[in-house]
């Protein structure tokens, strides 16, 4: 039995895989990000989930794909979690970045993600090339799901946003400071607790105010990641994978078109391509 999993900040999926002819039995827990979340966290987000300790002694093969799963340090840490519950399983753990160019191409490409944070790499048909070293949310995750809800919380605390979008605003959620700032600072997600605010401003995103922080943020994530493989994308497509990217095609479409670039797809969700993929023998454990 083949189990594969999906991870980033926000949630994992995984999926079983007994042959290529079952439909495969799907599961989700809180995302794994070994660059956010302590082991202890980790293990405990896994060891509490009884669908995947169901079949553990069923499993032979493990793929993880995983956001934070950039390091040799960190894979180590996923690695010898999942090693110590599936003890029969071989186990291999890459970057989010491989499931999303598995998702979107075969052939060599820019491939981005954006959800709840946001990466850009190139894939030249074998393997992955990076131009600028992940950051994390605290640093960079331009365009992604917790850069929005950073520059929201930003706008409503420093009294920038119009009295109508502020009142749309406290009616959607809760801003009381002391809850906001326990959960940036005291929460062991914060970048999953600031990337839900992000669906405000993809609801109302026609509202001029919300449309500028919105640009900006696709401006700053295709200038200081896309142009990196300016080259490139001379001759290769670019791709993009993760909700924020789904919901935003249009204006992304929008600014890579104002540079002569044309964006040739758009996946919410990679895991039903990267299975399919792997059913096809196209990805070799």
């Amino acid at each position: 039995m083949l189990l594969i999993a999906d991870s980033g900040s926000t949630k994992c999926d995984w999926v079983l895989i007994q042959n290529e002819k079952d439909t495969p039995k799907k599961i989700r827990t809180k995302g794994l990000n070994p660059s956010v979340l302590t082991k202890k966290d980790l293990q405990a987000i896994i060891y509490n989930c009884n669908e995947l300790l169901e079949y553990k002694n069923e499993i032979t093969k493990v793929f993880f794909f995983g956001a934070g799963c950039s390091s040799i340090e960190t894979n180590f840490v996923v690695e010898e979690i999942l090693s110590s519950l599936f003890e029969n399983a071989k186990i291999v753990v890459k970057e989010d970045t491989m499931a999303a160019v598995w998702a979107t191409t075969n052939a060599p490409a820019v491939v981005c993600i954006l959800g709840t944070g946001s990466n850009c790499c190139y894939y030249d048909g074998k393997k992955i090339h990076m131009k600028v070293p992940s950051m994390g949310y605290v640093l960079m995750d331009e365009c992604s799901g917790n850069y929005f809800g950073k520059e929201l919380l930003r706008a409503y605390f420093l009294n920038k946003m119009p009295q109508k979008i502020k009142l749309l605003f406290e009616n959607q959620f809760s801003l009381e400071i002391e809850e906001v700032l326990n959960k940036i600072y005291q929460n062991p997600t914060p970048n999953e607790y600031l990337a839900q605010f992000a669906i405000f401003l993809i609801q109302n995103k026609k509202q001029p105010f919300l449309n500028a922080i919105l640009f900006k943020g696709i401006h700053d994530f295709v200038e200081n990641h896309i142009m990196q493989f300016e080259e490139e994308l001379k001759t290769n497509p670019v791709c993009f994978v993760g909700s924020i990217a789904f919901y935003l095609q249009d204006e992304i479409k929008f600014v890579l078109e104002s540079k002569g670039i044309v964006a040739s797809k758009f996946v919410r969700r990679p895991m039903e391509a990267v299975v399919e993929n792997i059913k096809k023998d196209i990805l070799v454990i």
